[in-house]
């Protein structure tokens, strides 16, 4: 998996203003109660800006969350709670704490970031070594059935906060034979302080999965 969220990761934040973090982490407290109500410690796979986490500590899991992308964990770093809540850098295919959490999460598709065969058990395997006994595994992906349903077409997403003014154009390639689409994004951006306008472009390759690929 290429390294992804570069320079992108600046504009995150305000491209998912709109994400029920709040509400999601509230489905995956719910299932954690089903399933390991016990449960008081979470490592989370690719934590991104660390949104999801600390919405999760609130219900009083101590969190860790791993990224592999400087710039997102410098948005990360902000939401730090010591003793409660911290970030780490780290590959979530090699990555090795040398402890074990009650729940590990990866969320927002983390895990169809994993291209390969390799990639996808290399994550699980990663999952199931920082894990007591017992404990759970939570993680969302790019359902196939939904991609042939409604396959991936261009999008334009317009935002603004009180600094800047960014446009978003996603154009997505499918290779149906990988399972694999490769979304090129465009940022315009205008900083509303200097009057400049900037310019940048990342590609990120997703897998989306059938559930007998997962099942076995």
């Amino acid at each position: 998996m290429s390294e992804v969220f570069g320079s992108y990761a600046k504009y995150y934040d305000l491209l998912y203003k709109n994400k029920d973090y709040a509400g999601e982490a509230s489905y995956i407290h719910g299932l954690i109660q089903q399933h390991k109500p016990s449960a008081r410690s979470i490592l989370n796979l690719g934590c991104g800006t660390g949104k999801h986490d600390v919405c999760l500590e609130r219900f009083g899991y101590q969190i860790t969350g791993v990224d592999q992308s400087d710039m997102m964990l410098s948005e990360a770093n902000k939401r730090v709670i010591p003793g409660k809540l911290d970030f780490l850098k780290g590959d979530v295919r090699t990555l090795d704490l040398g402890r074990k959490f009650d729940v590990v999460v990866s969320l927002f598709h983390v895990m169809s970031y994993q291209t390969t065969d390799e990639d996808i058990f290399a994550a699980l395997t990663t999952a199931a070594r920082h894990l007591v006994p017992g404990g759970i595994l939570i993680f969302d992906f790019w359902n196939g059935e939904g991609v042939l349903k409604d396959p991936p077409e261009v999008r334009i997403k317009r935002l603004e906060d009180d600094a800047v003014k960014i446009v978003r154009i996603a154009e997505p390639v499918v290779h149906e034979d990988q399972h694999v689409v490769d979304v090129s994004y465009q940022i315009i951006s205008f900083n509303k302080g200097s009057g400049q306008y900037s310019e940048l472009y990342e590609k990120h390759a997703m897998r989306y999965f059938f559930l007998p690929e997962l099942e076995a």
